[in-house]
Order: structure tokens, then sequence, then C-alpha cells
């Protein structure tokens, strides 16, 4: 089992979701987060006075898959946030040693579904 992490522009969001879907993923939990990458930032004057703002708004997509849906589901979330513009985002892959679902009990690739 895997948890896939994913640090995508917003106005890709649909887009991103809609690729999920169509590779049959719609588990996920979305968050908004702030960041800064290789994209850097951007000065802006708010009166009179120039701020430096380096943390830009992205959303974070989080989705625990079983090994099986891995690539299926990275190749989903690319296809739905590619720009080929700096700042497009990130993919974490993380082992997942356990997980639970509460209403039933089941553990493990089961319990993900």
């Amino acid at each position: 089992m895997k948890l896939i992490i994913a640090y995508i522009q917003p106005e890709k969001l649909n887009a991103v979701k809609q690729a999920l879907y169509s590779v049959d993923i719609k588990k996920m939990s979305v968050t908004n987060a702030l960041g800064c990458g290789a994209q850097g930032g951007y000065e802006e004057h708010y009166r009179g006075v120039e701020m430096e703002v380096n943390l830009l708004k992205k959303v974070r997509l989080e989705i625990g898959v079983n090994d099986e849906y891995v690539k299926t589901t990275t190749d989903a979330i690319i296809e739905g946030a590619r720009t080929d513009k700096i700042g497009d985002g990130k993919i974490f892959i993380l082992d997942l040693p356990e997980c639970i679902r509460i209403r039933t009990g089941e553990t493990g690739v089961e319990a993900i579904g």
C-alpha cells in the first residue's frame, strides 16, 4: 500500500479530479496549502509598501492506494496537472504500513478499497 501526496496548482484541481475519476480513483483528501519551490514568489505593492510573497497557494491531495494502482494514479495526476510551466507541483509516494476502515474494522488492502 502507498500514500500518494501531490501538490498542484489550485486551478488544476478539477482537471486532476476528472483524470483520477476516469481511471476509477475516487477516494482522496484535498486540503489547501501554502508553499514555495523553484517557482519562487513575486513582489507586490500594498499601500505603497513593497512586499515579497514567496508562499504561494497550492492544493494538497492525499490518496491511499494499493500497490497496483500507484502508476495509474500518478499518471492521472500528471495528466490533469501538467502545464509544462514551472510550479506545476510535485508528487510524493510513501509506504503505507497499515490502513483500517473504521466502519467495518477491515485492515490492509481490503480497507483501502
